[in-house]
């Protein structure tokens, strides 16, 4: 327990070696939330009956718990140290250059995805955004391939971090590069927050256009929606290593948690479930169909999946009890042993 501890504990020094291009952007995106915040409330512009900084406002949250994640991570990769050192800057810069971008176009009223306008400024900045995408995946995906060949911390930390980047790049996938070939949204014309036209091609809704769904996520309540997928997979690193520092702090008072291998099991269950919500959330968008209206498929692949996860759960759990009380009850204790008469 003590050498989980160390493993997941932060220290003041330790935050002070992460990554430091990373950090920088954390605490640019840190900024961006706080005048993002101050924006979604006292700015009353829309852009497709949203604030326009909505987008800016879930961009800089998820940037924050991402970039922050990785700035931990990269120094604790032995293997390519400086190889590693550059995809993470490659990480931050691109970073900064796409949500700075749609933290400008929020400032000026107007639309930073799907924005097919000749208007220069837009033109030229779909371009650079563009670039970034493949920067930020290709950053995310070279690490997850690294961490294939190395350890982090004990099994259940390793697998957490191995599963959690993998589902982020897939999560990425879905959102950047299957929306062009799913969207049925063909070019259509959209106003500004000022009332001008804007043209935009493409979306992430599957079967109907984006705009008007649910608050702040703006996600579709009438069709399908990639970006639901694309969030549980980017953040799913997040729950994973929670998942890991939970079942630590639960072994300082439950036995038969102390064990490594019993731990990983149940990170094991966790990513399990957690990827079959991805998987089914990803195929119920790609069919069409709103996050909020499941239908009959759906519920009985979510019934399924809670079953087999539970299922999976409470063996391991009954394993980790027989193994905990056996030595004291399987005959080879002193009191156990024949006596002569």
């Amino acid at each position: 327990m003590n050498q989980m501890g160390d493993q997941l504990s932060i220290s003041y020094a330790e935050v002070r070696s992460w990554h430091r291009p990373l950090m920088i952007m954390v605490a640019a995106m840190s900024a961006l939330l706080i005048v993002a915040s101050v924006g979604f409330l006292a700015d009353g512009r829309e852009l497709l009956q949203q604030s326009v900084w909505a987008k800016p406002l879930k961009f800089a949250v998820s940037f924050v718990m991402y970039g922050a994640t990785l700035a931990w991570l990269i120094p604790k990769l032995r293997r390519a140290r400086r190889t590693m050192w550059t995809i993470g800057t490659v990480f931050a810069i691109a970073g900064l250059v796409d949500v700075g971008f749609i933290a400008v176009q929020a400032a000026r009223g107007t639309y930073s995805h799907f924005n097919a306008s000749t208007e220069p400024f837009s033109q030229i900045g779909q371009q650079i955004f563009s670039t970034g995408v493949f920067g930020l995946f290709g950053a995310s995906l070279i690490i997850a391939i690294m961490l294939l060949f190395q350890r982090v911390g004990d099994t259940a930390l390793t697998w957490a971090l191995r599963a959690g980047l993998g589902l982020a790049v897939l999560g990425m996938a879905l959102a950047s590069f299957i929306t062009g070939w799913t969207s049925s949204a063909g070019p259509r014309t959209v106003e500004d927050a000022y009332g001008n036209p804007v043209p935009l091609v493409g979306g992430h809704g599957v079967g109907v256009p984006d705009g008007g769904g649910m608050p702040i996520t703006n996600w579709s309540t009438t069709g399908g929606d990639l970006r639901v997928p694309h969030f549980i997979g980017l953040h799913s690193i997040q729950v994973f290593v929670l998942a890991v520092l939970v079942l630590a702090a639960l072994a300082a008072r439950i036995g038969w948690l102390c064990g490594e291998r019993v731990r990983a099991q149940l990170i094991g269950v966790v990513i399990l479930g957690y990827t079959a919500l991805f998987a089914i959330t990803a195929w119920q968008a790609l069919r069409g169909q709103s996050l909020l209206h499941p239908d009959a498929a759906t519920w009985t692949a979510l019934a399924m999946a809670v079953v087999v996860t539970a299922l999976l759960a409470a063996l391991a759990i009954s394993a980790a009890r027989r193994s905990e009380v056996a030595p004291a009850g399987d005959g080879h204790s002193p009191s156990a042993l024949p006596t002569r008469g």
